[in-house]
């Protein structure tokens, strides 16, 4: 098992990893420290969890947020419910015991990073959908690296440290103390040089006249203002569309192939076409 100031990461084959945030990824990785990403949607945070697992060989362990989320669950659940039919009705072929209380105790995803024989990537995606007293359960159990099971009084400690990022779109403000306990970076969105870049990482032989011609398009619209302008992720699938239908350039104006997989909110799409929903505008 390496330790952390031995592992690096220095971007993959599919993900463009400027200087700055390669900076800061690697110093958090040495340090144990949570690295919190914020910026707009489509900039590649929640990718880059999944690239640092893929390069440093690591497993991953995530959790994809919601507002119903309590900090204790991310550590793990106690199923009463379960053990109580177990109690009622027998627990079967199951090999559960009624009156072992771990066999009713699953382990959320940090509490199956901390207890991992092997140190883990651990993601948690979009904490700002979180409220604030989620994030404030989290506080401890990040910064010390256990978590106590109530039910039982019995505290788990991480035998690997995992390398802990946090994504969020600034939906909701996150705490003070929540992001004292973090590096903190802001990914902007990629500049037309990095977007060709990324686009080559994924598409190596396409022509150059024809990745600036499919950036031109792209970076216009998200001058539009629309509703979700396309970002990063929609720009590799309208080029894989184009790419698969054999489309030998990008158009422009109203003519722009396979718009759908640009603009996904419908009032945008209808915008660009020139419609109103209620007629033409």
């Amino acid at each position: 098992m390496r330790d952390c100031y031995e592992l690096r990461f220095d971007g993959t084959d599919r993900y463009y990893l400027n200087p700055e945030l390669k900076e800061i990824v690697n110093i958090a990785i040495a340090m144990e420290k949570p690295l919190l990403l914020t910026g707009e949607a489509g900039t590649g945070k929640t990718q880059l969890a999944f690239e640092i697992a893929r390069a440093l060989g690591l497993r991953m362990e995530e959790a994809r947020c919601k507002s119903t989320f309590k900090g204790e669950e991310l550590c793990y659940v106690y199923d009463t419910v379960l053990r109580l039919n177990d109690s009622r009705f027998g627990s079967g072929d199951s090999g559960r015991d009624v009156n072992n209380i771990w066999d009713y105790i699953r382990f959320g995803p940090i509490g199956r990073a901390f207890t991992a024989d092997d140190r883990r990537v651990l993601l948690l995606d979009e904490i700002d959908k979180t409220d604030s007293d989620t994030q404030d359960n989290l506080l401890d159990v990040l910064e010390d690296g256990s978590f106590i099971i109530r039910e039982i009084n019995y505290k788990v400690v991480a035998k690997h440290r995992p390398i802990i990022v946090i994504t969020s779109n600034a939906k909701r403000e996150l705490s003070d103390p929540f992001l004292r306990r973090c590096f903190c970076h802001y990914i902007p969105f990629p500049s037309p040089e990095e977007m060709a870049i990324i686009v080559r990482l994924h598409y190596p032989d396409i022509p150059e006249p024809f990745i600036e011609a499919c950036l031109t398009v792209f970076y216009r619209l998200r001058e539009q203002d629309f509703e979700k302008p396309p970002a990063t992720a929609e720009l590799l699938d309208w080029i894989g569309a184009m790419r698969r239908a054999g489309v030998k350039g990008p158009g422009g104006g109203k003519n722009i192939p396979f718009i759908g997989t640009l603009l996904k909110r419908t009032e945008d799409i209808l915008r660009f076409k020139g419609i109103s929903s209620r007629g033409r505008y």
